[in-house]
């Protein structure tokens, strides 16, 4: 009998997982978790040019493919019969004007009347489905990466920090339920930037060239988010764009946020004396 993951008592262990591995650390940070806790077989489906290549150390097998191949995905997950799959990854947004996408991945976008994040993972998740394969929670193997609300690092924000993250949670909810982004960025009280179709990067180091130093960076879960593509991360590349942009504080959201390699982070935070914490939504006042 397959034991259930600890965090998701609904979802059987599998033997086989699949991981649709996009940038970043975080597919190869999944797939060694699911081994750890039992996984005896990951396929991850990477992309060339944009997957990292460690994936292979991590994954029993790699296949690659290209980025807007969506009909050689669907094949090589029923060629492996992958049941259970979990996308890892980011893809840049901006990467979908310059794609060569195949015949399948057009087919769908046509199909789609507002294209966002959730509307086309979505449709993908749809076409997993109807070959066999279910698209689990992005946040499977990796719960244990998700803070409780406090302070992370040493620093607490102060008293202007604290009014930042108030107002930065507030706005921040509205502009993620209309699929315009996770991020804002604030500082006394001023609204610097909202996250656009660029991503979280650029709009950090477009906050801190209208703002200057000091402004707070507060990233949430959108409201009716779908836990199988909508999950906030962070890792040491987003700590690069806050020192560029001269950052004084970074607020997640508490339980529904990923930290990759959380204590390089708090470190991190530490060494560029960065306030560092993770609240709960459900509160109106930060940790």
């Amino acid at each position: 009998m397959m034991r259930t993951m600890s965090e998701s008592p609904s979802i059987p262990m599998p033997e086989t997982l699949g991981v649709i591995a996009g940038l970043g650390t975080y597919p190869w940070q999944l797939a060694r978790s699911a081994h750890a806790q039992g996984v005896k077989r990951v396929v991850a489906f990477a992309f060339k040019g944009e997957t990292e290549r460690a994936i292979g150390k991590y994954a029993d097998e790699v296949v690659w493919l290209h980025l807007g191949s969506l009909g050689a995905l669907l094949d090589a997950v029923k060629a492996k019969g992958i049941s259970k799959i979990v996308m890892a990854g980011q893809i840049k947004p901006t990467r979908l004007f310059t794609l060569r996408l195949d015949a399948k991945a057009l087919a769908i976008l046509k199909t789609l009347k507002t294209r966002n994040a959730h509307t086309i993972f979505g449709a993908i998740g749809d076409e997993l489905k109807a070959i066999g394969a279910e698209l689990l929670p992005a946040s499977c193997f990796m719960e244990t990466e998700m803070p409780e609300a406090g302070t992370l690092g040493r620093r607490a924000p102060d008293e202007r920090e604290r009014a930042d993250i108030r107002l930065g949670m507030k706005a921040a909810k509205v502009t993620s339920g209309l699929e315009i982004g996770q991020t804002v960025v604030v500082k006394d009280g001023t609204l610097l930037a909202v996250e656009g179709f660029e991503g979280t990067d650029e709009t950090i180091l477009r906050a801190g060239r209208l703002g200057g130093a000091g402004a707070v960076v507060v990233k949430v879960a959108k409201l009716g988010h779908d836990m199988r593509f909508d999950i906030p991360i962070i890792g040491l590349r987003t700590f690069r764009m806050l020192k560029k942009a001269k950052v004084s504080c970074l607020a997640v959201e508490a339980r529904r946020t990923i930290l990759l390699e959380r204590e390089k982070l708090v470190a991190e935070a530490d060494r560029l004396g960065i306030a560092f914490v993770a609240f709960d939504a459900a509160e109106t006042e930060p940790a």
